[in-house]
């Protein structure tokens, strides 16, 4: 379910007279790939760690390397690529997505496995960047809110299967063929895009240039800076999620598989409600998902141990988390509606750099603390956020929201 886009945001783009929603799944499809290769090292951080001869924290730089890249690429991408059908480039994202995979199912040592999920990082960022500007050519305006709606419907699929099938997989087939199989999701959007997509050719150009100077505005600036430490400490805590299920909580890998399976079913709830929320108060509801995202990751310092606590605190952050991209989105259409696919490259980057801080910050606390100096950065990194986006960001009313719920 997203917020409903301002009409602006498409006039740069050409809309056809209907829509086309076979490539609207196809970039749905390609959205479940991506997130569920990002987001595999989560459930294989321990045998993949084990089997390279590496710690965990080295193991979860894997994310690390991904959110690199994705940084660079999504602020570099609109303006390389700016001569380039894009459909073109969405291909060369999905190429990349599976050439990323194989390599991790073929890697000896940490090297390679980092040098693969570069690719990763580039397929991201370069997908990123341009898919609300290609959401908007595939579909009239109308029929935007739904269209949108179904592309984020992605992330909540590979999060509900990514982790828990990742993690049952890994221990029935080995590490190395679920990234194999995950290659092959690469290929399958490859081959769906290149059926379903139109020819488009690239819209107005963008440069860096754009994208410095929206960074001389204070909101922007102070939004950036808020979602370096909402995702980063998101990103903190969840890249080392299996270690603390398995040393604090105590769990074997069919527990570990259920309860990342619950977190995922938790999100795809938060994802239905997160529009409500944002329709009834944008402003509160933006304040309270990482203050509460917080909290619950503080309390896991003093119930962590204790199973019938430590699930319940986990389901209910999963539930408030996947509020968090979507009350992001709302802000950012409404703040920045004059340049938005620049903003949307800020945004990305912003994003991944967070999260990659985030996994780097959290796999030297897991070496050299444990889980508990990774909660605590990412409990503090969270509550410092909703104190920024409290003090700092304005949010526009909610009734141009209530078209996007009805649609979803």
């Amino acid at each position: 379910m997203s917020p409903v886009v301002p009409q602006n945001l498409a006039a740069d783009h050409a809309a056809p007279p209907e829509p086309r929603w076979t490539a609207v799944y196809s970039m749905a499809f390609v959205v479940a790939a991506l997130i569920t290769s990002e987001f595999l090292p989560v459930s294989l951080l321990t045998p993949i760690a084990r089997d390279l001869h590496i710690s965990e924290g080295a193991a979860g730089q894997m994310i690390t390397a991904t959110s690199v890249l994705a940084v660079i690429t999504s602020l570099l991408a609109a303006s390389v690529t700016r001569h380039l059908d894009r459909k073109v480039v969405l291909l060369a994202t999905s190429v990349s997505l599976a050439l990323s995979n194989l390599l991790v199912a073929l890697a000896p040592n940490l090297l390679v496995l980092m040098l693969a999920r570069v690719f990763l990082g580039v397929a991201m960022g370069g997908f990123w960047s341009l898919s609300n500007a290609t959401t908007l050519r595939l579909v009239p305006r109308h029929a935007l809110p739904r269209a949108l709606a179904i592309t984020a419907s992605g992330v909540a699929v590979a999060n509900v299967i990514a982790a828990p099938l990742g993690s049952l997989l890994g221990a029935a087939l080995g590490w190395r063929s679920v990234f194999g199989l995950a290659a092959l999701l690469g290929v399958g959007g490859f081959v769906w895009q290149w059926i379903s997509l139109p020819r488009m050719a690239p819209g107005r150009a963008t440069g860096l240039d754009t994208m410095v100077r929206l960074l001389g505005r204070r909101e922007v600036q102070i939004g950036m800076a808020a979602l370096l430490l909402t995702f980063g400490g998101y990103m903190t805590f969840f890249a080392y999620l299996r270690p603390f299920l398995e040393q604090v909580v105590r769990l074997d890998v069919r527990g570990v598989s259920g309860v990342l399976f619950a977190l995922g079913a938790a999100g795809i709830v938060g994802t239905a409600l997160s529009g409500r929320l944002l329709a009834w108060n944008a402003r509160i509801t933006h304040i309270l998902t990482p203050l509460l995202m917080g909290a619950l990751i503080l309390g896991l310092l003093a119930f962590g141990h204790l199973t019938i606590l430590a699930i319940p605190l986990l389901v209910v952050w999963g539930l408030v988390n996947s509020v968090l991209p979507v009350a992001w989105s709302n802000w950012a259409i409404h703040a920045v509606p004059d340049e938005p696919e620049s903003a949307g490259g800020l945004q990305v980057a912003a994003i991944q750099f967070g999260m990659t801080l985030g996994a780097a910050l959290g796999g030297l606390a897991q070496d050299h603390v444990g889980s508990a100096g990774v909660i605590v950065i990412s409990g503090s990194a969270l509550l410092t956020g909703a104190l920024l986006i409290a003090r700092g960001l304005t949010h526009h009313a909610g009734p141009s929201l209530r078209p996007a719920v009805e649609a979803g």
